[in-house]
């Protein structure tokens, strides 16, 4: 009886103690290779009072579904933004052709339909997408547009990890917002410069709780900040096993107690719960008090534009509850996992210096930029030969830590401030973004390999990762050029459409059969843009049911040459 009493006490205070949290969703999983997402204005409850007004994808409030990809398929994605603005979508740490990319120059005006398609060539991976519009990107991250991507490959299936979704696998975006107290809205740019929130999100969450499995667990961390970076371990000092970070899997599992997290990167770690307790709990924290100078989200103030109640502070990320085991649990850890082989210093032909520029306070002051030039869509892009190997040297000599991200390829960090030995051993991977602390250096290495296009246009992008900061102009872009490429005739471009009235699909008849189509805009008679396709496959017909009854305009750019010729249909 006395035993029945202890256990029935020892459960009421779990209840009591889960009580003050709140559980966590797990994005909506999508599979397959067409994926329709609609971005659009939402709400959610994320304090007591007014519901929060956000920004989501399809069924979510805020944050988007998790879209499972496998290596070697090719995938179609439907895009229709249906905000009330412009937006675009960027597929981070993707390997895709820059028309598909979704950085600036990829605008998706509001009620259009965007539609890139590519061939998955990433290993297995975590990467995720997000709005890239410049000047707005600030804004409507800030809102929580975004959502995970997960590739998944052979080599990654051939291992003993956990990757039950949702179970003994999950996704955890950490971010942080500010509320204004009138009516909960989050407090964001043009009002506002706030940067760090006062209260942490998990998936979008407060105050965020969730069950695991008394098991080994995997977890795919993502800093999906607008500009604090985390020193992330767990409450009791445990030790926790990295086993991928931005560019997929490490060769071997890294053991850790504490890893920094920039915005933008992303880390799988194992940790072990088969030593818990089943009703017992950790909490995955950051560990951000004391961090030297530069740290993002280290100032010591707790109000103004860079203040934050998590400023300087230790503070919880997640509350981890140990449920059951589950059936066939993954138990150990495997000890080797890849087997890859990276690009060396000795192995570029160039040579890149960038320096980090400007950003010092004063009234004269300019933002941060890169090599004293403050970004435009029409800035000359910097030219990269297809399949060069290059080395890159990031240079961060001003008043704060950035994180750099680089578009289209991963590469292989060599050496922090000239010395390889001074490479996390976390960062031993692919990696797409890094933290450049004040005074100090980077130096990367990438081949740029497989999608060549000359088009000034749709350039890649690199860009500090910070919100503000690639809003206010700290951004480069890149074109990569095949200098092997021979030049050919001009081809016609004329083309007619077929049926015309169309019901469902309309065809494309070109008259010369070496031209190519490098981009379709269809436009209402009135100039609305409603569908943009780049590089469409357009030889089994162009899907234009979701249009409505009317007269549009068909606009077709040839890829060689660039010019465009435009024809007009009906949609019965």
């Amino acid at each position: 009886m006395k035993n029945k009493l202890l256990l029935t006490f020892a459960l009421f205070m779990v209840a009591c103690a889960q009580a003050q949290y709140n559980n966590m969703s797990m994005p909506q999983a999508l599979t397959g290779t067409t994926f329709d997402l609609n971005i659009h204005e939402s709400t959610k409850q994320l304090q007591t009072g007014n519901q929060t007004i956000t920004g989501s994808i399809n069924n979510e409030t805020f944050w988007g579904p998790t879209l499972f990809v496998n290596k070697g398929d090719v995938i179609q994605m439907n895009v229709t933004n249906n905000l009330n603005e412009s937006t675009t979508l960027h597929w981070h740490g993707m390997h895709l052709p820059a028309v598909m990319d979704g950085g600036p120059h990829q605008i998706i005006p509001a009620g259009t339909l965007w539609q890139p398609h590519w061939t998955v060539m990433n290993q297995a991976t975590t990467l995720w997408y997000h709005p890239h519009l410049h000047e707005s990107t600030h804004e409507q991250m800030t809102k929580g547009v975004g959502g995970f991507i997960i590739v998944k490959d052979a080599a990654e299936a051939a291992l003993a990890l956990p990757r039950t979704y949702g179970v003994d696998d999950i996704v955890l975006a950490l971010t942080s917002r500010s509320f204004n107290t009138t009516n909960n809205t989050f407090i964001s740019p043009p009002t506002s410069a706030r940067v760090y929130g006062d209260y942490l999100l998990a998936n979008g969450t407060i105050n965020a709780q969730y069950t695991l499995p008394k098991q080994m667990v995997r977890m795919r961390i993502l800093n999906a900040e607008i500009e604090r970076s985390y020193n992330i371990g767990f409450s009791d000092d445990r030790t926790f096993y990295i086993i991928g970070n931005d560019g997929g899997l490490l060769n071997a599992p890294v053991a850790v107690t504490r890893v920094k997290l920039s915005v933008g990167e992303r880390i799988e770690i194992l940790v072990n719960l088969g030593s818990d307790a089943v009703g017992s709990s950790i909490d995955l924290k950051a560990y951000n008090s004391s961090q030297a100078f530069g740290f993002p989200g280290g100032e010591p103030n707790t109000t103004g534009d860079f203040g934050s109640l998590l400023n300087n502070t230790d503070f919880k990320l997640l509350h981890i509850n140990v449920g059951p085991t589950t059936t066939n649990p993954i138990t150990a850890m495997p000890t080797t996992l890849l087997n890859d082989t990276y690009w060396t210093a000795a192995n570029a032909t160039v040579t890149r210096a960038i320096a980090v520029t400007n950003g010092n306070p004063g009234p004269a002051s300019v933002p941060f930029n890169f090599d004293n030039v403050t970004y435009s869509l029409t800035m000359t892009p910097k030219v990269v030969n297809l399949n060069a190997i290059e080395k890159w040297t990031v240079t961060n000599s001003n008043v704060f830590g950035h994180s750099f991200h680089l578009h289209d390829v991963e590469f292989k960090i060599v050496a922090r401030n000239g010395s390889a030995t001074s490479v996390g051993t976390h960062e031993s991977g692919w990696k797409d973004t890094f933290y450049l602390p004040k005074n100090e250096s980077v130096t990367f290495v990438a081949k740029f390999d497989d999608f060549a296009d000359s088009d000034v246009n749709h350039p890649y992008m690199y860009h500090c990762h910070f919100g503000g900061h690639e809003d206010g102009g700290m951004m480069g872009q890149f074109i990569v050029t095949n200098p092997f490429s021979t030049p050919e005739t001009a081809p016609s471009t004329v083309f007619s459409l077929s049926p015309n009235p169309a019901n469902d699909k309309i065809f494309v008849n070109l008259k010369d059969a070496a031209a190519e189509i490098y981009y379709v805009t269809i436009s209402t008679i009135e100039g609305r843009v409603v569908m943009m396709l780049p590089q469409p496959e357009w030889q089994n017909g162009i899907d234009i049911s979701s249009l409505e009854t009317g007269v549009y305009t068909f606009q077709m750019m040839d890829k060689q040459t660039k010019t465009t010729t435009t024809k007009k249909f009906i949609k019965k």
